[in-house]
């Protein structure tokens, strides 16, 4: 049985979750997220609260019941304080702007800059080497600061690359001089 799923999910002040049919609409301060709901599941709204529960007691029920449950978490939090996600850039050289509000320029150590444009719903800021990617979408957030991660992954050597904020990178030791005997 599914602990996460049991869970009921609070709904805080400011945020309003409508059911129509397979889809809930989360709509709070920062937007609006729909999330589609299988029907191996039922979802309930009493007072405060979501309820997810499985319909049946079979294997793809259980697989969804605590996916779902947490999706809605992850909605109701960004609609109502959003999420943040911080990469480093560590490298002689390696630098990063926004060329508008809607584009980052990434120059990471190759012979043409790197020019990605924001997804819909996020915001980007840019202070020395830390890049911070912000949007009420938790997956949208991760999903872009994993391709702006990809653009140099850091190296294990080194050390250089676009790392997240906090991220250990596990070092190895270089080649040594061979003695001559």
């Amino acid at each position: 049985m599914s602990r996460i799923g049991k869970k009921p999910i609070l709904i805080p002040q400011g945020v309003e979750v409508k059911k129509d049919g397979r889809k809930i609409t989360v709509k709070g301060p920062k937007g609006t997220i729909i999330q589609d709901i299988p029907e191996e599941i039922s979802v309930e709204q009493k007072d405060s609260q979501i309820l997810v529960k499985p319909v049946r007691e079979n294997k793809k029920s259980r697989e969804l019941w605590g996916l779902i449950r947490s999706l809605l978490q992850n909605h109701v939090q960004g609609v109502c304080a959003g999420f943040e996600k911080k990469l480093e850039m560590v490298g002689v050289g390696y630098k990063a702007a926004l060329v508008d509000p809607k584009t980052i320029k990434i120059e990471a150590g190759f012979s043409h800059p790197v020019i990605m444009p924001l997804p819909e719903g996020l915001t980007a800021t840019v202070e020395k080497n830390v890049i911070t990617v912000v949007g009420f979408d938790k997956q949208k957030v991760g999903q872009f600061a994993a391709k702006i991660r990809d653009v140099r992954p850091p190296e294990p050597y080194k050390g250089k690359g676009i790392r997240y904020q906090g991220e250990k990178v596990r070092r190895k030791e270089g080649k040594k001089a061979a003695t001559a005997k």
